[in-house]
């Protein structure tokens, strides 16, 4: 049944873990290295991928032998990759040619919007939450990483070329940050 409390709950939670204002500055990366951001695409993908982990996550990890530690530090070297791009301004990820769009699919759907942390984090609050909840949650967010997405060409022109780079800076260091913490708390290292 639903809960408005809970649908509240989660929403903020994962609001929180899929940062989609923080990753404003790498989704302008993104689009000026496709040429356009496809939000119906990211959404979508981004859509399935989360509520797929929702109902069958523990499953399909189970299916290829993987545990949620390893899903998570495997994510958390990509996101690692993309703050290193970030910071020093250079592109680590080369562009194949023939993949020319799917920027929208890796990295801006996937390790991005749905990343391991997001996944993780849905599996951790099924556990919490009644699926309902949940799925309400995960819908509402979508609905915002859309409208961001959509919106990222007047984004562009609103922060101007110089607060776009210390942004992009800025956070290239707070997803740093975010990968080392995943990498951290996943491998068994104590603070």
């Amino acid at each position: 049944m639903t809960n408005i409390k809970e649908i509240f709950s989660v929403t903020l939670i994962l609001f929180s873990v899929i940062d989609i204002i923080g990753s404003i500055p790498f989704i302008i990366i993104i689009k000026k290295r496709e040429g356009r951001i496809h939000a119906e695409k990211a959404t979508l993908i981004s859509a399935v991928l989360m509520v797929g982990f929702l109902f069958l996550g523990q499953s399909i990890l189970k299916l290829f032998g993987l545990d949620v530690a390893s899903f998570a530090v495997a994510g958390s070297i990509v996101i690692f990759i993309v703050a290193m791009e970030m910071i020093l301004g250079i592109t680590l990820i080369k562009d194949d040619p023939e993949a020319k769009g799917s920027g929208s699919v890796v990295p801006l759907a996937f390790p991005l919007i749905a990343g391991a942390g997001t996944l993780t984090t849905i599996l951790s609050l099924r556990a919490v939450y009644a699926e309902v909840n949940v799925l309400i949650g995960i819908l509402l967010n979508l609905v915002f990483v859309y409208l961001v997405l959509r919106s990222s060409s007047w984004l562009e022109r609103k922060l101007g070329k110089s607060v776009f780079a210390v942004l992009r800076r800025v956070f290239g260091v707070i997803l740093l940050a975010i990968a080392v913490k995943i990498f951290k708390d996943n491998v068994g290292f104590t603070s």
